[in-house]
């Protein structure tokens, strides 16, 4: 980036009226907010907007003035030149009405001040000013903010969804919770700083592959504080019950607890399945301790780096859209007037990013001994694999414990179920549930994510479709929980197994078994040259074998993603 490469961005997706000038030279970022604070409830789109059209003009005056005063002390600053070089803004996604009024805004300065427009999505600037701040190559990226949660990764010209959630975003569904007990927005603070003398509560844990749902467990904690029985408020998913009305700081301890938990877990998830070493945070949500703390105990535990920007670049911001827009605006990606509308469902995954070139993807080695996936040390010897669930001590211990003893049961159960119906999977040797320790026998060379090809996707298809048809999940059929015994086409034995069941369940509902086929769509979009077409050739198989309803399906569930 050029030494003397000034942008101004402005920011309005919903709450943040905000401005701000990147300076290049000396890699500093002038931020000026106006935030709008609803009287009551959560966010009201017209009271947004009017917030945004009373306010923006504003902070873009204030940032101008600014960069104005950078210009006067630029000794290579020439008179009559304007005092920046790009106007960046959030395309999306937001709201509508708020991003209107910031693209309006965007297009009048930039055209008053003669200079280029850079659209910036929003998310993917949460991303970029992580990795912007903390020099990491590659990270895989949590972004946890109030309508959005979902884990990215860089692959191939574009940053991949690998996870997400499937309802509503972290801090939406947190202030869901705190409006139920009449207080006021933000609820993220209040819960913080009610957990802070609270004492554990069982509330559900929901995470499929990398891809979580936080519905159940805030309508959990609403039955908690009003004294209903957790099997009520759960659907059954907590063995826990409730007598009567528990304490407020109890259960804001407990929602921290295993909302964040299930946020670091699919994060190590990530990790584990891009060979990622580096982890960024983004999102207002990342300005919670817990929070921050969890992610950064799980990065120390698997031996991986992690990095939160400061809370001004968490929460929303137009520091992170000019910074953004400077590295967009060096790799010449600028918008005409006429090709700048806007985008309220921009997802993160549809931008070229024209500012990285298609780094070489590391493949896992053949000979690895010892292996640290999400959860679990796998030891490989000559003719066995031990896998022994270690604690996290990210987690509260009660629900490690928890999760850890259901999950290596369930994993023996049904690993030896899918066997029995004819699906590849190794021989269960020994399980010993109060260690959280299995041994198997060792099954194939190498990870599928090593050696992708279109017959083996198709067995995965099929073996899905076999075992939904007796009942159950996977719960998380990644490329990494696939193993093959051969690289090459060739080598003769061509079997491909399912291994690593412990996120499985039995059930009898199509969703579910659509989760598990979206699941490995999502893998395979962080791990193949060509996810669309491997993709395609596991639903023909699944289809051939199974329920073509659940490939249906699969097309609404990626239709209700936030990012859609």
């Amino acid at each position: 980036m050029s030494r003397d490469t000034r942008v101004l961005g402005i920011e309005g997706t919903a709450w943040a009226a905000s401005a701000a000038v990147y300076d290049a030279a000396t890699d500093d970022v002038f931020i000026e907010t106006n935030a709008y604070q609803p009287e009551s409830g959560g966010i009201h789109p017209r009271e947004a907007a009017e917030h945004m059209g009373e306010h923006v003009p504003e902070v873009v005056e204030t940032a101008l003035a600014h960069a104005r005063d950078l210009a006067a002390e630029d000794p290579t600053h020439e008179a009559g030149d304007p005092p920046v070089d790009a106007v960046a803004f959030s395309r999306g996604p937001g709201l509508g009405p708020c991003l209107r009024i910031v693209g309006t805004a965007a297009r009048a300065v930039a055209q008053r001040l003669d200079v280029p427009l850079v659209g910036v999505n929003h998310m993917v600037a949460h991303l970029e000013i992580g990795r912007h701040q903390s020099g990491f190559e590659s990270p895989v990226c949590l972004n946890a903010s109030g309508a959005n949660a979902h884990v990215l990764g860089y692959r191939n010209g574009r940053y991949r969804v690998l996870g997400e959630t499937m309802d509503t975003g972290v801090g939406n569904a947190i202030d869901k919770f705190t409006r139920h007990l009449g207080w006021s927005h933000p609820g993220g603070p209040k819960v913080e700083q009610a957990a802070q003398d609270g004492e554990y509560v069982d509330l559900p844990y929901v995470v499929k592959g990398m891809d979580f749902s936080f519905s159940g467990i805030m309508s959990a904690a609403k039955q908690a504080v009003d004294g209903a029985p957790a099997s009520e408020a759960s659907g059954g998913s907590s063995d826990g019950t409730f007598d009567g009305g528990e304490a407020v700081e109890d259960v804001c301890f407990g929602l921290q607890e295993n909302v964040f938990a299930m946020l670091t877990e699919v994060a190590e998830r990530a990790l584990s399945l891009t060979g990622s070493d580096e982890l960024v945070l983004g999102g207002g949500v990342g300005q919670n301790e817990r929070l921050r703390e969890m992610l950064g105990e799980m990065c120390a535990q698997r031996g991986a780096d992690f990095f939160a920007p400061e809370n001004r670049f968490l929460r929303d911001n137009a520091g992170m859209i000019a910074v953004l827009g400077a590295t967009m605006y060096e790799a010449g990606d600028t918008l005409a007037i006429e090709e700048s509308r806007i985008d309220s469902n921009f997802r993160p995954d549809e931008v070229p990013v024209s500012w990285r070139g298609r780094e070489p993807v590391s493949r896992p080695t053949t000979d690895e001994t010892e292996v640290t996936g999400a959860e679990a040390t796998v030891t490989i010897e000559t003719d066995r694999v031990v896998k022994r669930r270690v604690p996290r001590s990210y987690r509260h211990p009660q629900l490690d414990e928890r999760l850890r003893l259901e999950r290596t049961r369930e994993e023996a159960r049904l690993t030896s179920d899918a066997r029995r119906h004819g699906v590849p999977t190794p021989v269960i040797y020994d399980v010993d549930p109060a260690e959280a320790t299995l041994v198997f026998e060792r099954v194939g060379e190498v990870d599928l994510r090593a050696a992708l090809t279109e017959s083996r996707v198709r067995d995965v298809g099929r073996h899905l479709a076999t075992i939904h048809e007796a009942g159950f999940v996977h719960g998380d059929p990644t490329t990494r929980n696939v193993r093959v015994a051969g690289v090459e086409e060739d080598t003769g034995d061509t079997r491909t197994y399912l291994i690593d069941f412990g996120l499985g369940y039995y059930t009898d509902d199509v969703e579910d078994y659509a989760m598990d086929v979206h699941v490995l769509a999502q893998s395979l979009a962080g791990t193949a040259d060509d996810p669309e077409r491997l993709l395609s050739a596991a639903e023909d198989a699944y289809a051939s074998v199974g329920d073509e309803a659940v490939v249906d399906h699969l097309r609404e569930i990626e239709g209700r993603g936030r990012y859609q």
